[in-house]
């Protein structure tokens, strides 16, 4: 079998592939044309950030079983793409996380220091003392966004350097950050406090231009910034004009909405901008280290079978695998939905298995019920293997039970997520022993079809509202597909949930908030 390798991996990674009888075909910095000629007859493709496994790519192969990510991230693979195809993805979740955390301190010392701007000055032949004049870390306040693993790591090293700790993670419970040391603020408050603030999450559909022009008036004058997660959180533009001000003092990025960045970039040409080409994973250690990982799981794969940190399928076996693969898909949407119109920090999870799934093995259901819970938060951070290992980091406490007794379907998955505002239940079946179905929200029964972009709508049960809801959303231009509505006659109040053909507009969002029988509109993506 063929392995496709197009970015660059460390030689002990090939050298595994190697001794396990795969033929490897290592060529990094393939255009592509090149990989989708290269793609046809491989069974495996190993890649870095480099490649894009688009649509186009996946379609050309005509043998590929697996993509493997030597790293994290997986925004250069079209998983929706491979899912339809069977393709397994696996990446190495972990594996850069202490270099990543290492080169946020380098950029934290070179921001404080100056030290890129005084080395290019004296290399200039200069020696300007004065102008490179810097601010110790001892005692500055240092705002995290993002508690996980890498965010942690940071936390830990600041609070050796005496600086105080503060951060903001809505899913991170105040007992799990004191016990890190660190003080859990609102994202308000972190901004009007941070003397520095990094970023360590991923970027989703919510922290997508998180630092905007509105967060950037919030927060103290002459703050820091520094990036080393994804380039897409910060505005760029608004960060140009916040540091043209001199509200930010200095930034420092790895990382590039648009990667790599055009050489005319704005931000590029500022003095107190420090930039790196999306380091944070590169170094010697941790690419050998994902090299390694990336190729022990491939060969266990192809060679064995087995599957290992894989992002779209769970470690069992294939028959295992065609017999669950609606429970599987229905448990992933229960926990997709719940942690979109959960609120607060989830502190546990109540698993109740009914009916005829009470007598079948549930942990790979468990898995992909906490594997889509934490997605949205996660993104490719979480898979089928380590989503148990990511809620323990958490502090998030699941308990499972059983039972045969069921009143209206032959089995159903019921879910109970305890938070900071309190409790939301959300319980799902099989319609056909395939088609997931969501049967009830809260207080709120319902025939729902959890797939595509939805809303997500609260509001009062009288003549008109939604008539109106419809209204809306045609002047946006925004189709619904699917209705479904839950009701509760005694309160008078409907829970909605829409399903649409494209992703709602942000003044399509406001406008209905603004509707005054409407108390909650959520948009969510399943």
């Amino acid at each position: 079998m063929r392995v496709l390798i197009s970015d660059s991996l460390s030689e002990e990674g090939l050298e595994i592939l190697s001794n396990a009888g795969l033929e490897v075909i290592y060529k990094p910095g393939l255009t592509l044309q090149e990989l989708m000629k290269e793609i046809e007859e491989v069974e495996a493709l190993i890649i870095r950030s480099g490649t894009k496994v688009t649509k186009e790519v996946i379609e050309r192969a005509k043998n590929l079983r697996v993509i493997g990510r030597a790293g994290t991230g997986l925004d250069n693979v079209d998983l929706q793409s491979a899912n339809e195809k069977g393709i397994v993805v696996m990446n190495v979740p972990g594996g850069n996380t202490l270099s990543a955390a290492e080169h946020t301190l380098a950029l934290l010392f070179a921001l404080a220091r100056k030290i890129p701007q005084a080395n290019n000055s004296v290399k200039d032949g200069k020696w300007e003392r004065k102008k490179f004049m810097g601010v110790e870390l001892n005692g500055k306040v240092l705002g995290i966004i993002g508690l996980g693993r890498i965010g942690s790591i940071v936390a830990e090293r600041a609070l050796a350097l005496k600086m105080q700790v503060i951060a903001y993670d809505p899913f991170v419970s105040p007992d799990l950050a004191s016990k890190m040391g660190v003080e859990l603020v609102s994202l308000e408050e972190l901004y009007s406090r941070a003397d520095f603030i990094t970023l360590h999450t991923p970027l989703t559909k919510e922290t997508y231009h998180l630092l905007d022009e509105a967060a950037f008036a919030k927060m103290k004058r002459g703050v820091y910034i520094i990036n080393c997660a994804r380039g897409g959180i910060i505005d760029e533009e608004a960060l140009y004009r916040a540091l043209i001000s001199g509200k930010v003092a200095g930034a420092a990025l790895d990382v590039f909405e648009k990667e790599p960045p055009d050489p005319e970039h704005p931000l590029i040409k500022l003095e107190n901008v420090i930039v790196t080409p999306h380091l944070g994973a590169s170094t010697i250690e941790a690419q050998r280290v994902v090299a390694i990982e990336i190729a022990k799981q491939v060969v266990d794969y192809l060679i064995h079978g087995v599957v290992r940190n894989a992002v779209n399928v769970p470690s069992i076996s294939a028959e295992a695998l065609r017999i669950l693969q609606p429970v599987l898909k229905l448990a992933e949407k229960i926990g997709l939905l719940s942690a979109q119109i959960a609120e607060g920090a989830i502190q546990e999870l109540e698993i109740v298995y009914k009916g005829e799934l009470a007598k079948i093995d549930t942990k790979p259901v468990t898995l992909s019920l906490v594997k889509g819970l934490l997605t949205p938060f996660l993104k490719e951070d979480v898979n089928y293997v380590n989503a148990l290992f990511r809620a323990k980091d958490r502090n998030i406490k699941i308990t499972e039970a059983k039972t045969e007794e069921t009143e209206d379907f032959t089995s159903l998955i019921s879910l109970r997520i305890k938070h900071t505002h309190g409790e939301t239940l959300v319980e799902g079946t099989l319609f056909g022993k395939k088609e997931p179905r969501i049967v009830r929200i809260n207080g709120f029964r319902l025939d729902a079809l959890p797939e595509g972009y939805m809303l997500y709508i609260f509001n009062d049960d009288k003549p008109g509202v939604i008539g109106k809801i419809g209204t809306i959303l045609g002047r946006h231009q925004l189709n619904i597909s699917r209705m479904h509505v839950g009701q509760d006659p005694m309160k008078r109040r409907n829970i909605i949930l829409l399903s649409l053909d494209q992703p709602p507009t942000p003044e399509a969002l406001a406008e209905l908030r603004n509707e005054e029988a409407v108390y909650l509109v959520k948009p969510l993506e399943l």
